[in-house]
This record gives C-alpha cells, sequence and structure tokens, in this order.
C-alpha cells in the first residue's frame, strides 16, 4: 500500500508525466538545434560510379543525371535504384561493373537523389516514369528496345515504364520488387506527408534518419553478412546534400506507391525476370500466383540474401541475367 498522502498520490503521475513530456520537447528542441547548427547538408558528393556521367534537363522532371559506359557494342542496359531515404546509383554499381565490358550501360539518378534535381517539388511515381522515359527517349544512342534492371520500389517504376511505352523496353529484371507482398495500398496520406514536411522539423526529422548509426542500421536489413562500407558511406554523403530530404519524406508518408501495381504485374506483356529471396522491407507472397497467370514473369532464388542481392551474389546475379536474356 502506497505511504504517499492522498493529494500527493494524485499529483505524482501527472508530475511524471509532465517531467517526460517536458524532457521530449527538450530533446527535440536540442535536436532542431543541433541538426541547424552542427549537421553539415552541403557535403562534397563524389561520383557513385567509375564512369563517365552526364546530365541533361528534362522538362517535366528537372536535370537528370546518369552514368554511362559505351565501351562495349550490344544491346543497352539501363539500371535505376531503389527509394529510400539515402538512395542513389551506387545501389547499381555492382552490375554497372559487371556488364560494362560486355555491353553499353546506363545507371540513372532518379530525381530527388544523386546529382539529379533536388528540388523542394511533388514526387509521384509518374515523375519517376517520365524520368526514365526522359532516359531511354534522349539519351540511349544504340538503337532498339532496352534491358533494364530495377531494385526495390524502383522496379515498380520500371514496370510502369514498360506498361506505358512497350516499345522502348525490351525485358525487366526486377530485384526485390515491391508490391509482390498483397498488401493493400493506399497511395500515402497526404496529412501525413504535411505533417512530416512542416518547415520547422522536416529537417531535423530526416537528419534522425540519416545518422550513421541509423543509416547502418537499415542496411544491416538489407545484408546477410556484413554491410558494404562503400554503400554505407556513399549513402551518408548524398544523404548530407542540399534539398536530399524532398523525396524520401514521400517515400516515408507512402505517397511513392502505386496503388494498382498489382494490376499492373498482372497484365503486363514485357518478359520480366524477378530475382529475390528474403526480404525485411517487402514480401514475395503474391509471386507464385503472378507466375501462374502471367507467362511473361519467371523468377530466380539468390540465396541467402536479403534484398541486396547484388552486393553478396554477383556472379549468381549474373548467370541468372545471362541465362534470361539468352531466352529472349
Amino acid at each position: 500500500m502506497s505511504t504517499l498522502p492522498t493529494k500527493r498520490r494524485r499529483w505524482f503521475p501527472g508530475a511524471v508525466a509532465g517531467l517526460i513530456f517536458g524532457g521530449g520537447i527538450a530533446a527535440a528542441l536540442g535536436w532542431a538545434a543541433y541538426s541547424a547548427l552542427f549537421v553539415r547538408h552541403n557535403r562534397n558528393l563524389p561520383p557513385a560510379i567509375d564512369a563517365e556521367r552526364r546530365s541533361f534537363a528534362s522538362r517535366g522532371t528537372g536535370v537528370l543525371s546518369y552514368y554511362v559506359d559505351r565501351h562495349a557494342e550490344g544491346r543497352p542496359l539501363v539500371l535505376i535504384h531503389s527509394i529510400n531515404a539515402a538512395a542513389s546509383a551506387y545501389e547499381m554499381r555492382p552490375i554497372f561493373n559487371d556488364f560494362r565490358s560486355v555491353r553499353p550501360v546506363y545507371a540513372l539518378d532518379l530525381p530527388g537523389f544523386g546529382f539529379s534535381d533536388r528540388a523542394n517539388r511533388v514526387y509521384t511515381p509518374s515523375l519517376y516514369v517520365e524520368a526514365i522515359t526522359a532516359l531511354l527517349t534522349t539519351q540511349i544512342r544504340e538503337a532498339g528496345p532496352v534491358d533494364v534492371v530495377a531494385l526495390s520500389l524502383g522496379a515498380e517504376f520500371a514496370a510502369l515504364t514498360a506498361a506505358a511505352h512497350p516499345e522502348l523496353i525490351r525485358s525487366l529484371a526486377l530485384i526485390s520488387p515491391t508490391g509482390l507482398d498483397q498488401r493493400v495500398r493506399t497511395g500515402g496520406s497526404d496529412g501525413f506527408y504535411r505533417a512530416l514536411s512542416f518547415p520547422v522539423w522536416s529537417q531535423p526529422l530526416y537528419d534522425l534518419l540519416v545518422t550513421p548509426a541509423s543509416l547502418r542500421f537499415f542496411l544491416q536489413l538489407s545484408f546477410e553478412g556484413p554491410v558494404d562500407p562503400g554503400l554505407l558511406a556513399y549513402a551518408e554523403i548524398t544523404s548530407h546534400r542540399p534539398g536530399a530530404r524532398h523525396a524520401p519524406l514521400y517515400f516515408i508518408s507512402g505517397k511513392l506507391f502505386t496503388p494498382q501495381i498489382g494490376e499492373v504485374y498482372r497484365t503486363l506483356q514485357t518478359p520480366t525476370l524477378v530475382l529475390y529471396d528474403r526480404d525485411n522491407f517487402t514480401g514475395f507472397s503474391a509471386l507464385p500466383g503472378l507466375l501462374a497467370a502471367n507467362p511473361a514473369w519467371r523468377a530466380a532464388r539468390i540465396t541467402p540474401t536479403k534484398g541486396l542481392p547484388h552486393f553478396e551474389k554477383m556472379e549468381e546475379v549474373s548467370e541468372a541475367l545471362d541465362g534470361f536474356w539468352s531466352t529472349l
């Protein structure tokens, strides 16, 4: 039985709650001050890939950047990275380096990431489809449709592009694609996005997501073994650039996911290969039904991996891709 007087017993829980709330407010204000005064938001960004980097202006998407190696001849290979708090073309670096000696390779920085325009604008799936389309129609010198390899949420944008412009893309290879977990999608929340992007705390909130400890934690969820040190180092740098928070906040609020992507996958006639295993950020429960319903799709499991098989099992990924392309 409590020995506190009745009035003190009534006052004590409220006082504790007040202290906790006040402490939380103080911590948040302290982090906001630290973010404004001590976090560098204009770090020097090196190239993600040791290759020629080009930029071009697209009317609908702003300035877009991509890496290219055209020394080899053949059908072009186009690489599309994922979307996350610190995404960039570095995510596709192992594939770029593996194939650059045998065919022309292009790796795009999507709008809001890498060296591409990071303006404070509305980011939507259609914006990313427009960016991929602009690359394919204005920058690819080689004749004929291309092969595309896309990662995670980038796979949705690649599939949407193929559905809208089937003449531009011969095949898709989707690595750990989102949209195959059978979850009901809503297309995100405007209210949630407005809350995340409120000017007072949007930058401190984003800075909290891209601390070295946070980046390592989330990247570790995508590796079976140790995190690739180059990917981690580049993620930290690219997430500390002017405007780096704008596109990721749309992603976090769910506004970059396409609610009807399942139907797009089911009706897509472009030959498509899914490379997958386990993934802590998405699932593949709909894949068996999709493979049964759409003969244009096939799949290869790269084990053991957790979302980034090309960083840990590039030889197996390369064999799967070559085997797929040889059948087309």
